[in-house]
């Protein structure tokens, strides 16, 4: 299985609160739904359903699970949302419980052995597993080499400031770009491969 990273990220590369004013205020931060005014159907959600079409699983650290968890199971009949409360998916976390696992179909990865299974689970055979937020676990997995993709939806936006998804611990790693595309509204929806040693 590979694990995909698919982000919305800012020119400064912020990853925070794409989706609504509420989703994620931590620091101040106050431009939540920023990828609104960038957003089309057919680019950028034609790249949500290719990526979530070859899906497997999902995987998410605890806060953006649990906004997901809270979004999505109200929304079935739409084939997306379906998708979306069907497929198998994962959650990182040290705080949850399994009593806590509220949206179908989801596994409790416990915080402190979510390395080593995710690097078990790379092993076996199948389809993607696809993370999306997950600010935390996804600088994690970079850090890990545990990231076979990078999917950035690139927005034409700078931000001044929020979370972001890279480690910075001064280690190089190289992508290469596997497919570009951009909408009307000039987002860039890029596709990049982890480049592994010889």
């Amino acid at each position: 299985m590979r694990i995909l990273v698919s982000e919305f990220i800012s020119l400064d590369g912020v990853v925070q609160a794409p989706g609504g004013p509420d989703e994620d205020t931590d620091g101040g931060f106050a431009h939540g739904g920023w990828t609104h005014p960038f957003f089309d159907p057919e680019v950028v959600g034609g790249f949500f359903d290719d990526t979530m079409s070859n899906a497997d699983a999902l995987l998410f650290g605890r806060r953006t699970w649990q906004t997901m968890a809270a979004a999505w199971p109200g929304q079935a009949g739409d084939p997306f949302a379906d998708r979306m409360n069907s497929v198998r998916k994962y959650v990182v976390s040290g705080t949850l419980g399994e009593d806590d696992l509220t949206w179908n179909n989801t596994t409790l990865l416990p915080g402190g052995e979510a390395v080593a299974h995710l690097r078990k689970l790379r092993e076996t055979e199948g389809g993607d597993v696809v993370v999306m937020g997950s600010v935390t676990l996804v600088r994690t997995l970079l850090s890990e080499g545990l990231v076979d993709e990078l999917r950035l939806v690139v927005m034409p936006v700078i931000l001044g400031g929020g979370k972001k998804i890279f480690p910075d611990d001064g280690v190089l790693r190289t992508f290469e770009l596997a497919s570009t595309a951009t909408n009307a509204a000039g987002t860039n929806v890029c596709v990049y491969r982890a480049v592994t040693a010889e």
